[in-house]
């Protein structure tokens, strides 16, 4: 079926197989602004599509009313959407949902046990040191700049990128504003990558440029003049290895159905994965649908093709969620 997407084809499964269709957005999260821009593109698209499709945002609504219906399409960002509740919530109910499944989803959100596992699995990621919100830090065990960012946050809410010591006190105060895990990162000086998966495929890899000190919140939704380069830039090999990168460490984190990887490639070329989204944006500033209309795949298709995740684990690797480790990876500071 994906097949059909590259050639910009209508996904062939018929509206009525669907069912009645909960797009879940809004929420109370951080992101919940983003979540209702995405939530209601995709509402527009699934109806587009013919399909019966209804939006519930669970900071008005009662979950309760899940029960009426045959799917979910999860659009919620952040905590309780993207962290594994949600899935759970859903899982107990026997309702199918769009994207990744408990463990995957609670995994990608903690960018720490992330970090861990790719270390284990050999993927390239920055140094980095994580700390309680309370936790006294030694700057000199630091090598500036480095990024201050909650370990369990999206869209860059909370990040700073820190210059000097005395500066890293204040950029982690920021980051306790969000989560009372943090987590400090080697500065990776470079070019930043983004890779959307559907399915088992890698998308066209996009290339981000911003004039802000890195792709903040600012720059993703606010800004006009963040550009995003796709064709990227790169050699067919060299983008050919970032996909195959992307996938690796989709996988490692046991994600699946869709979502994006975030790589930060220094100036000698070596990349680094940042990030898995497992619930990436759908608003017009947004990357995934960036990636799709680069091979010709129209907004609504591109919706209907994740709205077919929810059929069935064919994606679904759970056996690397044991490599969860707590001790042992040496995280390079």
């Amino acid at each position: 079926m994906f097949a059909t997407l590259l050639t910009g084809e209508t996904v062939s499964r018929d509206a009525a197989e669907y069912g009645r269709t909960a797009v879940l957005f809004g929420g109370n999260a951080a992101e919940r602004e983003v979540s209702l821009a995405s939530g209601k593109a995709v509402f527009d698209a699934l109806v587009a599509r013919g399909v019966d499709a209804e939006v519930i945002d669970p900071m008005s609504d009662s979950l309760t009313v899940l029960n009426e219906f045959d799917r979910v399409f999860i659009m919620l960002h952040g905590r309780g959407g993207e962290d594994g509740t949600i899935q759970g919530y859903l899982e107990t109910l026997g309702i199918p949902y769009t994207g990744s499944r408990v463990l995957g989803s609670a995994v990608s959100m903690d960018k720490v046990r992330s970090k861990q596992l790719w270390l284990a699995k050999g993927i390239a990621t920055p140094k980095f040191i994580a700390l309680n919100a309370d936790d006294e830090v030694d700057a000199n065990l630091l090598v500036f700049p480095v990024v201050v960012k909650p370990a369990n946050e999206g869209s860059s809410l909370g990040m700073t990128k820190v210059e000097h010591a005395e500066k890293l006190d204040e950029a982690i105060d920021i980051a306790a504003g969000f989560d009372k895990e943090i987590l400090v990162e080697e500065w990776i000086q470079g070019a930043e990558y983004t890779v959307a998966i559907l399915a088992d495929s890698a998308l066209p890899v996009i290339r981000i440029e911003t004039t802000n000190q890195f792709y903040d919140y600012e720059a993703k939704y606010q800004r006009d003049d963040t550009r995003y380069l796709c064709p990227c830039g790169l050699s067919p090999d060299k983008e050919q290895e970032l996909k195959t990168l992307a996938l690796s460490a989709f996988y490692a984190v046991s994600a699946c159905g869709w979502g994006r990887v975030d790589i930060m490639c220094d100036q000698s070329g070596q990349p680094y994965v940042i990030e898995v989204n497992t619930v990436p944006g759908m608003t017009d500033h947004s990357l995934v649908p960036k990636a799709a209309e680069a091979m010709g795949v129209e907004f609504p298709d591109l919706v209907m093709r994740i709205l077919d995740t929810s059929f069935g684990d064919e994606y679904i690797d759970t056996s690397v969620g044991a490599m969860l480790i707590e001790q042992g990876i040496d995280n390079g500071f």
